[in-house]
């Protein structure tokens, strides 16, 4: 089975299929984060060489069952898994987290895409709290007159084109509390996030609920048709039942 991996969800899956004997798990990391955790079962990193590569690796490696447990804005990959998995005759399910949905207190102005958040921020405030990823900075560098709290995983390999900023680097789950102290010592106005489901990194939502704050939410692109589930034991449900059944 081939896990295509990089996110919490993905290394939960190998986990609990550890001790089935009958499934060996292959987790596939893109190589983005440098210091990814620990992940049980074998572990392969890089790309695959877009759809085409996909499918070679998928027939070579004679993969019975692919798991498309990518981040939710992860949209290529997914959109090629989705086309390799028809192409190879792979079976392919796609673990979709629930997005989040606006609670009554939330003050959440949502867009459908980073460029577009970065055009919402300065009517929202000028010190903004930016948790969308570092390959997506980039879209904040015309802001103007707006200071940006930075978090990331990794430190960027590049300089951060931005004016006015604060680098953090950190790893989740974040408390809501601990979100909440960090927004009020930075004095932020405005959080900027993705809505990527989940519960590791949902506590600045309800800190910046807790602190009146507004949110630029960014929609997360649609799921690739087929099989979905909707989190980590739906996902290894679905993988038993196939591997019974092969």
């Amino acid at each position: 089975m081939l896990i295509l991996g990089g996110t919490q969800d993905g290394a939960a899956i190998a986990r609990d299929l550890a001790a089935e004997p009958a499934i060996h798990t292959v987790s596939s990391l893109a190589g983005r984060t440098r210091n990814p955790g620990p992940i049980t079962g074998e572990v392969r990193r890089g790309g695959f060489g877009g759809a085409d590569g996909l499918t070679r690796y998928l027939s070579e490696a004679r993969i019975d069952l692919l798991v498309d447990a990518t981040h939710p804005f992860a949209a290529a990959i997914s959109r090629h898994a989705a086309k390799a998995g028809k192409a190879a005759s792979v079976p392919r399910v796609q673990l979709q987290r629930p997005p989040w949905s606006p609670q009554d207190d939330d003050r959440w102005v949502e867009v459908d895409s980073v460029d577009a958040a970065a055009r919402a921020i300065p009517a929202q405030g000028s010190r903004a709290f930016l948790t969308v990823g570092r390959q997506e900075l980039d879209a904040f560098a015309a802001s103007q007159n707006v200071w940006f709290l930075i978090r990331l995983i990794d430190p960027p390999a590049a300089p951060i084109a931005l004016g006015a900023f604060e680098l953090l680097c950190a790893r989740g789950p974040f408390e809501a509390a601990a979100e909440e102290t960090l927004m009020r010592e930075r004095a932020i106005e405005v959080l900027v996030s993705k809505n990527s489901g989940g519960r590791a990194t949902y506590g600045k939502i309800a800190a910046a609920r807790n602190l009146g704050i507004p949110v630029v939410m960014v929609r997360p692109p649609p799921a690739q048709p087929g099989d979905q589930v909707g989190d980590v034991d739906a996902a290894c449900a679905w993988i038993r039942e196939r591997a019974a059944a092969g």
